[in-house]
């Protein structure tokens, strides 16, 4: 990074008053996290970044295994007295961090403790609202963060009679142009998702401002009940069965195990994340695009704002943690949110702008003009005016939902049942768990 950048970026912490300084002490913070390989080297240039920014703060980042892996270890070691000063969280457990209780210290109680700014503003709104409490403070910190798209194949298009540059923008649109790649073996997969949940539910409810769960998608209270055996949802989901049935869809798996599919070339279409860029990029040997994601018309003719992935940064409390030592965190946090460190981490990882200042500083720099497509996923993101509906979920014990949605669904997929009976099913079994989680969290 240029070193008037990172000078910038540091200004506003040279004058933090951190009693470590005036000692001529360093306060030691460590940072757990699940960034592997490249995002790895990443995190720890980003680190480096600050720890020579300013001489009151080290931050040592550990890489601690799978979002699950580090979640059960930071719990496991806050119970010990030894949590780190920071650890890196899926957006999905967010639920269960705030349920945490005084093994974290909110963003907001960290901001006004230490004096350090941690400003909710500085994020795009449908980032900050994932990990918002209901009257806007910030529990976390937005980290990594990526959003759904359609990947397509252009030159499968362009075998299939379509016009590359004209994705499809509807789901009636994303019908036909599947039957025009099946019809001219334009491709051996017509279409599939990756994280079908994420996308095919979460998002679609979002986009189209349909309530995922009661109590404002869990905002609101633990008292929550699923609502996606709801017409609209049911709707989605016979559609998708009904081109699997026809070939236009394939079904290859949970999570991200359709991902080879695209990037192999064997999938005209890929619902999928942004955050798929990177490997596209790198091993993709055909002309490809991102676009954004096809909505139904009768729904809305306003498609609203997608909803996030990736992980946010919560700050751990210990025995006898020091006042510096939070001061620490503040000051590292607040250096990430500066409009160069947000561009970097952008521009390097693929995910996306977290604050419209580095998405503003990328494009200013050339970065879209050079990579054409990799602002979609902002833009998506900052669609339209955030309702309840569309700025995330905050439901305990989410993982265990996705799982129960995917047998659910993959039971339809094999016939074994319609699309009504499937998340009839999944609201049934998720409530329970909805049920066990308020037993255990309610005040």
């Amino acid at each position: 990074m240029k070193r008037r950048d990172l000078m910038s970026a540091a200004a506003a912490l040279s004058a933090m008053p951190f009693a470590a300084r005036a000692q001529g002490a360093v306060t030691k913070v460590t940072f757990w996290h699940s960034m592997s390989a490249a995002l790895g080297e990443e995190v720890n240039r980003m680190c480096a970044g600050f720890n020579t920014s300013q001489g009151a703060v080290e931050i040592t980042p550990v890489f601690k295994g799978s979002y699950p892996e580090t979640l059960t270890a930071a719990i496991a070691a806050w119970r010990a007295g030894q949590a780190p000063h920071l650890v890196q969280m899926f957006e999905v457990g967010t639920g269960s961090m705030l349920a945490a209780g005084p093994a974290v210290k909110q963003a907001w109680e960290l901001a006004k403790e230490t004096g350090i700014e941690i400003d909710p503003q500085r994020y795009i709104p449908a980032v900050r609202g994932y990990y918002s409490l209901p009257d806007g403070r910030l529990a976390s910190t937005p980290f990594n963060s990526s959003t759904p798209m359609m990947w397509y194949n252009k030159d499968a298009f362009e075998k299939a009679g379509l016009d590359p540059a004209k994705p499809p923008v509807t789901w009636d649109e994303v019908v036909k142009a599947t039957q025009a790649i099946k019809s001219k073996a334009a491709a051996p997969i017509a279409s599939t998702s990756s994280w079908f949940s994420w996308i095919q539910f979460e998002t679609y409810g979002a986009m189209h401002d349909l309530p995922f769960a009661t109590k404002e998608n869990g905002f609101a209270g633990l008292d929550t009940q699923l609502e996606i055996n709801k017409p609209a949802y049911v709707k989605q989901l016979s559609r998708i069965l009904e081109m699997s049935k026809e070939g236009l869809f394939k079904y290859t798996g949970r999570d991200n195990a359709p991902d080879p599919l695209m990037i192999s070339g064997q999938s005209a279409i890929s619902f999928n994340s942004s955050g798929m860029r990177g490997d596209m990029v790198k091993s993709a040997k055909f002309a490809w695009a991102e676009a954004f994601l096809p909505y139904d018309q009768e729904i809305t003719q306003s498609p609203l704002n997608s909803i996030i992935g990736g992980a946010s940064l919560w700050a751990m409390t210990a025995p006898n943690r020091s006042v510096a030592e939070y001061k620490g965190v503040a000051a590292f946090l607040n250096y990430l949110s500066q409009p160069a460190q947000d561009e970097a981490w952008h521009e390097r990882t693929g995910y996306v702008a977290v604050t419209p200042a580095g998405f503003e500083k990328a494009r200013a720099d050339g970065f879209y003009r050079e990579n054409p497509g990799a602002d979609l996923p902002i833009e998506q993101l900052a669609r339209g005016t955030m309702t309840p509906s569309s700025k995330g979920l905050r439901l305990g014990r989410m993982p265990e939902i996705r799982n129960i949605i995917y047998e659910e669904v993959e039971k339809a997929f094999q016939g074994q049942q319609t699309a009504q009976a499937a998340l009839d099913s999944a609201v049934a079994r998720g409530n329970r768990v909805l049920r066990d989680f308020e037993r255990q969290n309610k005040a």
